[in-house]
């Protein structure tokens, strides 16, 4: 089953918030057979970073998005730009060393920095608000929270995550499901499409060129210094080609197929809630929470409700996204029995079996970055930057991120997904407990 196609209307943005919200210009399809220095197949956070980093680095850029620009999971996440992985620096320092582990803490703080700094640079206006908060839905999570905010104060220089009572988190949160956690304050929230989009409009108006519904069927590896990039219309000759397809990979390429796993999520947009939402979330900061299946939600600039979370075991997205996030959305805010729904979407991300991501080059002048695990806002454009970067021969970034580990998931797609249902079955079990 092809993703691309599984979901929505082919070449149209999911019916999301985001989508109702900023004008989405359309670029041409391919046509005709062109060259160029490298072909980007994948118009999201990774890839329109890798084009416009080789473009500055003076390369000629083809990127190629089988629907349109931000489609997948750049344009409709949950817009939390984050510090760190999945992994904290504990778990980092224990399983590769206290140096690696701090390299990779300047790789994401890096990446936070180069969003802010291309949205600066560029005019970008996505709407940025600081503050991202961990709420801990277990009272026994809490002091770990807190003691992480030590360990990022004192070993590595960070005085942004700030730890929060229960009684702190209820003066920012006004729900009765958590017991404390921490507030990061060098971290914020926007709205990805406008980051996507705006991307775009960089890249393509320094030269790079955008072609939107132009699905990539195969890719040719004629020898080391050359490779065919096949259309549904055309063919691209390139010397190097990116991989930035994160959920979307649809069997491009096994090596990445067998590591990177697809998983969607669902989101909700309430009315405008008026004076309510200050009450609800009073710092307007986002907030993500402990539970494996993670509740995360945050306030729009006309003050709606985002809030993401449900689970669905299947890649068809269910008929009423509504109902299924509703649910999640009222065990957290239970004052909001009454609040209509008036934007429900979904969207297909990529995780790995360690939760970190899988950047490599997976053949000579083949590269892939993908399997953010929900943390893709400021790792995707990281990641981009880092490949083009490597392709122009500094891999510094590149082969730090090549060290991070990524086993195969096994069996097949239908084993694979088999066991996505069953784990996610169990932890939602867990998270009850």
């Amino acid at each position: 089953m092809k993703l691309l196609f599984s979901n929505g209307t082919r070449g149209e943005h999911a019916p999301s918030w985001y989508q109702a919200t900023c004008d989405t210009p359309h670029y041409p399809s391919l046509e005709q057979d062109i060259q160029c220095d490298v072909c980007v197949v994948g118009a999201g956070f990774t890839g329109l970073s890798a084009a416009l980093h080789l473009q500055a680095l003076g390369y000629s850029v083809v990127v190629l998005d089988a629907h349109r620009v931000a489609w997948g999971a750049s344009g409709r996440n949950g817009g939390q730009l984050g510090s760190g992985f999945t992994w904290d620096q504990f778990e980092l320092e224990q399983h590769f060393g206290h140096e690696y582990a701090h390299a990779m803490w300047r790789f994401c703080e890096s990446a936070k920095q180069t969003v802010h700094s291309l949205c600066k640079d560029h005019n970008i206006d996505v709407h940025y608000k600081s503050g991202i908060i961990n709420a801990k839905h277990r009272a026994r999570f809490v002091a770990d929270a807190h003691r992480y905010c030590e360990k990022l104060k004192n070993d590595y220089h960070y005085p942004n995550l700030q730890p929060l009572t229960q009684s702190e988190l209820a003066q920012l949160v006004d729900s009765p499901n958590y017991f404390g956690g921490a507030i990061d304050h060098g971290a914020g929230h926007i709205h990805p499409l406008r980051l996507g989009l705006g991307l775009a409009k960089v890249a393509a108006s320094n030269g790079a060129s955008i072609y939107e519904q132009s699905c990539v069927t195969s890719i040719e590896h004629t020898d080391a210094q050359t490779h065919r990039v096949r259309t549904d219309k055309a063919c691209v000759q390139a010397n190097c080609v990116v991989l930035a397809c994160n959920g979307y990979l649809d069997g491009l390429e096994p090596v990445v197929q067998q590591r990177v796993m697809p998983i969607n999520n669902f989101i909700v947009a309430t009315e405008p809630l008026g004076a309510l939402a200050d009450e609800l979330l009073s710092g307007d900061h986002a907030v993500y929470d402990s539970r494996f299946v993670v509740n995360y939600f945050r306030l729009s600039h006309d003050k709606r409700l985002l809030f993401g979370g449900g689970e669905t075991y299947g890649y068809a997205f269910p008929d009423n996204i509504a109902d299924l996030v509703r649910k999640p959305m009222l065990q957290v805010f239970p004052q909001l029995h009454n609040t209509n729904i008036d934007y429900a979407w979904g969207g297909t991300l990529a995780i790995t079996r360690s939760r970190l991501p899988f950047v490599r080059m997976i053949k000579p002048n083949l590269y892939s970055a993908s399997g953010y695990s929900g943390h893709g806002v400021a790792l995707a454009v990281e990641s981009g930057k880092a490949v083009a970067h490597a392709i122009n021969g500094d891999s510094t970034e590149f082969e730090q991120l090549n060290r991070l580990e990524c086993a195969r998931f096994p069996g097949g797609d239908t084993t694979r997904s088999l066991l996505l249902k069953a784990a996610m079955t169990w932890y939602a079990l867990r998270d009850k407990f």
